[in-house]
């Protein structure tokens, strides 16, 4: 650490959190630092609270900013919960409290998978506060936009695809190309119309994007 780092000021109620996913800091993450050298950083050395999971992740990020830096610690998150993510496309919490897992080989599951789809959405959904030094805010501006959708912030609308796509097997250029067609406003329509494509061919789903272009017009 150098004496020049600037500190984030934390908000009381977050005086524990790790700035990236609202776990329990234990560490502190510095950008940019000596392992990456950035040339066009737009804003001074920042030094975030930060778990140890995260900032290990952050360390092999090679970008330009700190909100980028986060953006690659959520897609590693994503990654890392790809199976409890899964759960809640896949599951209701009622229909996995009413699931007859009892007593079977699945009963841990059934005891467990909720809790843990719960922890892996809140982590990766977290967007850390403001980030503040010495009283002044530095001001975001990187370009980029989160996607929420069924209760989960993504990074990205390019990270949701990419989930929704190896969960439900689809086809991840198809999706992107019926979203251009109906909007990401429609992004559930659009995974729903992509799982019944599941398997159909190269000219099946052109001629589906055809039909939505013509009834767009």
């Amino acid at each position: 650490m150098h004496e020049n780092d600037n500190f984030i000021e934390v908000p009381f109620e977050s005086r524990h959190q790790c700035w990236f996913c609202a776990e329990p800091a234990a560490s502190h993450f510095t950008f940019p630092h000596q392992y990456h050298l950035v040339f066009n950083c737009q804003h001074p050395t920042l030094t975030v609270p930060s778990c140890s999971e995260c900032v290990n992740a952050a360390l092999k990020a090679k970008v330009r900013n700190i909100w980028q830096v986060d953006q690659y610690v959520k897609k590693f998150l994503i990654k890392k919960y790809r199976k409890d993510l899964a759960i809640g496309l896949n599951w209701t919490q009622e229909e996995l409290a009413n699931s007859g897992f009892e007593g079977g080989s699945f009963a841990g599951f059934q005891k467990s998978a909720w809790f843990m789809y719960e922890v892996a959405k809140e982590r990766v959904s977290f967007r850390g506060w403001p980030l503040v030094v010495d009283g002044i805010e530095i001001e975001k501006d990187d370009g980029s936009d989160s996607f929420k959708f069924d209760g989960v912030c993504y990074p990205s609308i390019e990270e949701a695809i990419d989930h929704y796509s190896e969960n439900f097997r689809l086809d991840a250029m198809f999706l992107r190309q019926v979203l251009a067609k109906i909007g990401i406003g429609k992004f559930a329509q659009a995974v729903r119309i992509c799982r019944l494509y599941i398997g159909a061919t190269p000219d099946e789903k052109s001629r589906a994007l055809r039909d939505f272009e013509s009834k767009l017009i």
